[in-house]
């Protein structure tokens, strides 16, 4: 049973990961140090697979634990690499807060992985390295323009470093998801997104605002040059997103890839603005969310969709989930939260 090391498993879209490895027979190693999770979700994906992964709580900007760490688990086989600070507005409010934590982390895990022998390393990327995106959908060759926030800056950067390890080492091999916007939740309301505090991203904050833990939604302007005013982006269910992931790592352990390092837009193709995302909320919730307009947020990007032509065709991959379906399945989530 093949070892894979899982750094962020506990965090949204690693737990849903370490479910579909799990699911798909490889042996996980969690490594995450708690900072915007909690241990309920290690039991969560246990009660889902039947499966206990191991866990360590280490801090990987701790270099010495991280070289600890490796030093006792010389048979990893891959390396899923989520771990990070994601939120856009804090970012620009703690930029040294997310070089650190970004930067960093992924060195120190590179220059252990680099040392085994053929150890894949899938790297959790993001559709913000686009920046404000010329052309839609937005496609692999789209240009990389300027980043419009420090998180985003960090996922361009991290791209780089990446490839220049692949450049020097013909022997290591990588390959970066830039992500959409992943929601939802597993399908048996066990695990989903459990952000500590106040929610950054949209979706939990109208599941949380539906469930009355929140008063209000806000929408961050509605004089967008989109149909309805509000900014658009693409939704993908987190279930698609992990599903990929695994593919993915058995594309390089495989040798399947065609070059040492490559790059691959995950998202439906399809733009959702915020203002429909709400409606299908209402839809599945059948109940009415209160929302209020206000001023534009900083770093907001006006619309990004995905196309999905290379992972279709080079992965075989693509998101099966409807916005309604990850709409009910983050609703289902937060009312088992709620009762619990």
């Amino acid at each position: 049973m093949k070892k894979i090391v899982v750094t962020g498993g506990l965090g949204f879209i690693g737990s849903h990961t370490v479910v579909e490895l799990q699911n798909s027979g490889f042996k996980v190693v969690i490594i995450d140090n708690l900072s915007n999770t909690t241990m309920s979700v290690l039991d969560g994906i246990v009660s889902i697979t039947g499966k206990t992964p191991d866990f360590y709580n280490i801090d990987l900007k701790d270099k010495q634990d991280v070289e600890a760490f490796f030093k006792t688990h010389s048979d990893i086989a891959g390396v899923i690499h989520f771990a990070a600070s994601k939120a856009v507005g804090e970012s620009v409010n703690e930029p040294l807060m997310y070089y650190e934590n970004n930067i960093n982390t992924l060195v120190y895990m590179l220059q252990n992985t680099s040392q085994l022998k053929q150890a894949p390393f899938i790297f959790s990327s993001s559709c913000t390295v686009y920046g404000e995106a010329q052309e839609l959908p937005i496609s692999e060759t789209s240009p990389i323009q300027p980043a419009l926030s420090p998180y985003g800056n960090t996922k361009q950067i991290g791209e780089e470093i990446i490839s220049d390890l692949c450049k020097a080492d013909a022997s290591f091999n990588a390959i970066a998801l830039r992500y959409f916007n992943p929601i939802g939740a597993h399908e048996s309301a066990k695990i989903g997104e459990l952000p500590l505090g106040v929610p950054q991203n949209l979706v939990p904050f109208i599941t949380q605002t539906g469930a009355g833990i929140r008063e209000q939604l806000s929408v961050f302007g509605d004089t967008y040059n989109t149909e309805d005013g509000t900014c658009i982006r693409d939704y993908i269910h987190v279930v698609d997103l992990a599903k990929a992931h695994v593919i993915a790592l058995k594309r390089l352990m495989d040798g399947e890839n065609s070059r040492n390092y490559e790059v691959f837009n995950l998202g439906t193709g399809q733009g959702s603005s915020v203002l429909e995302v709400i409606k299908s909320f209402e839809r599945v919730s059948n109940q009415p969310l209160n929302y209020k307009v206000v001023d534009k947020r900083e770093g907001d990007v006006v619309a990004a969709y995905a196309d999905t032509t290379k992972a279709k065709e080079v992965l075989k991959w693509t998101a099966k989930s409807t916005l309604d379906d990850a709409m009910l399945s983050a609703w289902k989530w937060q009312q088992r939260l709620k009762k619990d």
